[in-house]
């Protein structure tokens, strides 16, 4: 499975780049206490953090408005899924606990203010590509409901979208009955590659601790 990223999209969004994370063997199911204790404790501390802020003041949800509104999408309308975490999070409206891949997906989303999709890797099928949606091209989200992709970031299969850092399609959503997983984090090009590359080898040991298996890591982007 080869990982690209469009001319388009590098030519739109100059410096675009993920962290892309295979793994294999793992055991989804209920997250440990230690995730659990960890997520809501983090979740308290950014509420009394954003008392005094906007959520859009934060650098990394800054950051990723701007990278909508280069590829052509409003972010008013279509906000980064990171954003969406912590809007929830000031309403404290926290996030309850899923199961193991979404629960350390969220942590680390709110902790690095970055967009991060998990992919049951045999849902899919040839080459990644992470490119813009077309016109008239959607899917049905994890929100439940269909999403216009025209102007989106999205990651794509030979059979299509499937991911985006605002919305994840139902297709190759991760479950309890996950065996091989591929993790996509939607970076922020500021952050440069050495930290970018830090952050992605993190998540990976992270996920490994809590699920066994094995893993391995690329940066893909624009050169």
């Amino acid at each position: 499975m080869e990982i690209q990223v469009s001319s388009e999209l590098c030519r739109l969004v100059p410096g675009f780049n993920a962290g892309v994370i295979h793994y294999r063997n793992i055991e989804v199911g209920a997250s440990p206490q230690m995730l659990k204790g960890r997520l809501q404790l983090f979740q308290e501390s950014i509420f009394f953090d954003l008392e005094d802020k906007k959520v859009t003041d934060l650098d990394g949800i800054k950051e990723w408005r701007e990278i909508f509104k280069k590829a052509g999408k409003d972010p008013n309308r279509y906000r980064p899924s990171a954003e969406a975490l912590y809007r929830r999070v000031q309403k404290q409206n926290y996030l309850q606990t899923v199961h193991s891949a979404i629960d350390v997906n969220n942590f680390f989303s709110l902790e690095y203010q970055v967009p991060i999709g998990i992919y049951d890797s045999d849902k899919l099928d040839g080459d990644i590509e992470l490119r813009l949606g077309a016109e008239d091209e959607q899917y049905t989200g994890l929100n439940g409901r269909p999403n216009s992709l025209h102007n989106l970031i999205v990651s794509a299969d030979e059979h299509g979208a499937f991911g985006s850092p605002f919305v994840d399609s139902e297709r190759t959503a991760v479950s309890t009955e996950t065996k091989n997983a591929l993790q996509i984090i939607y970076l922020r090009p500021s952050l440069g590659v050495e930290k970018n590359s830090q952050l992605t080898e993190s998540l990976m040991n992270m996920f490994l601790q809590i699920h066994g298996g094995e893993g391995s890591f690329l940066m893909t982007g624009c050169e």
